[in-house]
């Protein structure tokens, strides 16, 4: 056998090279495990690292050997059984002591597998890899930024002659309520628990929909933090809005958006009039890419559902840059979904809506929502 030795010179860093190399050359085989991953992790642990098995038969490397060549005629010493010029016949099929072909045997043992961990931005490289926020157009000049000088609020400290009584008395009294916060959550928790016993019969009745419930907004919030993480490592300059909502709406922070576990009747129209409300306030489409993404099981008030058409319509798709929809329900499609259908005849690669039925659909649909197309302009 021949060896093949690189005397090239390289950097400190030439395993970071190879690692490159590797990773490139099973991509595939990455990209499986990762999308397999987001749908069997649970939601808060979507952008750590990951384990990649390939198969051996995989990896094998191309290796350099010495042929006899020529026309060869041996008998060995020892042979009693065959003279020079005898042919000797194949071996009848599965018999014969060889080292097998790396089928699966009885006691479960199957072909080896090669496995080894990707980092956590390897992880999310692969996880996010040709996607992006589609229409993106510059709205502003590379570094112009301006600057202005407000009051930064109040300090604990300073002279007395400064001093906000009435905040002051405020913050005491709120104090002194802090104090009976754990006495009054132990007896709404006794209250609830006994509220609950009296109506076991209910509760019982209605747990599958409970529980189909919480499954339903688990793929919700998967497809959300998805988004999130994707917001977060590929742009810069950006500012997220969360809006919760059943039959009222309200902007909420991250950690109450991901996990809170509030369900209720749904009026979906409450949450577009917050939306519409928030982007005239604080977002002027001069000046920022808006971006809308909505998830639901497409229950809603008959009667409100072309609220939301007009909504949309009239106020929000005119000054957004993309709208996706995604609705999260294994079961014939409501209002809601037949009113958007409308909408994005008219309104075309500016609104996209997309059905997730089971956790592993939740990636494939993210990908198709924010694929890289070919004929779109590279993003400013």
């Amino acid at each position: 056998m021949s060896y093949i030795v690189d005397r090239r010179l390289n950097g400190k860093n030439k395993s970071t090279v190879n690692r490159q190399r590797f990773l490139q050359r099973y991509r595939s085989h990455i990209k499986k495990a990762v999308s397999e991953a987001v749908s069997n992790r649970s939601i808060t642990d979507l952008e750590s690292g990951e384990s990649v098995s390939i198969p051996k038969r995989d990896i094998g490397e191309p290796t350099f050997r010495h042929g006899s060549g020529g026309k060869r005629t041996i008998v060995h010493p020892g042979n009693k059984e065959f003279v020079s010029g005898d042919r000797i016949a194949r071996p009848p099929q599965g018999s014969g002591g060889g080292a097998g072909g790396g089928e699966a045997s009885n006691s479960g043992e199957g072909m080896d597998e090669f496995v080894f961990q990707i980092t956590q931005e390897e992880f999310l490289e692969f996880l996010f890899d040709d996607l992006e926020l589609p229409n993106l157009v510059k709205r502003q000049l590379a570094g112009l930024e301006s600057f202005k000088l407000v009051r930064a609020g109040v300090v604990s400290e300073g002279t007395p002659n400064k001093i906000n009584i009435i905040r002051s008395l405020r913050q005491a009294t709120g104090r002194r309520i802090a104090l009976t916060a754990a006495s009054r959550r132990r007896l709404k928790a006794y209250e609830n628990e006994y509220e609950a016993l009296l109506d076991t019969d209910e509760i019982l009745r209605d747990k599958q929909r409970v529980l189909l419930l919480e499954k339903e907004i688990n793929m919700a919030k998967r497809f959300f933090i998805l988004l999130y993480l994707f917001l977060q490592r590929n742009y810069e300059k950006i500012e997220v809005v969360f809006i919760r909502h059943h039959t009222s709406a309200k902007e909420v922070d991250e950690q109450e958006f991901f996990y809170s576990r509030e369900t209720g009747g749904t009026i979906v129209s409450s949450a577009l009039k917050m939306t519409d409300k928030i982007i005239k306030d604080r977002f002027s489409p001069q000046e920022w890419n808006i971006y809308v993404a909505q998830a639901s099981d497409g229950d809603n008030w008959n009667d409100d559902s072309p609220i939301c058409r007009k909504i949309l319509t009239q106020h929000i798709l005119p000054v957004v840059q993309y709208y996706a929809y995604v609705e999260i329900n294994p079961r014939r499609h409501q209002a809601l979904w037949r009113e958007y259908e409308s909408i994005q005849q008219e309104y075309g690669d500016y609104f996209a809506m997309q059905q997730i039925s089971d956790p592993t659909e939740i990636y494939p649909v993210f990908r198709e929502l924010f694929q890289r197309k070919s004929n779109r302009s590279s993003a400013a």
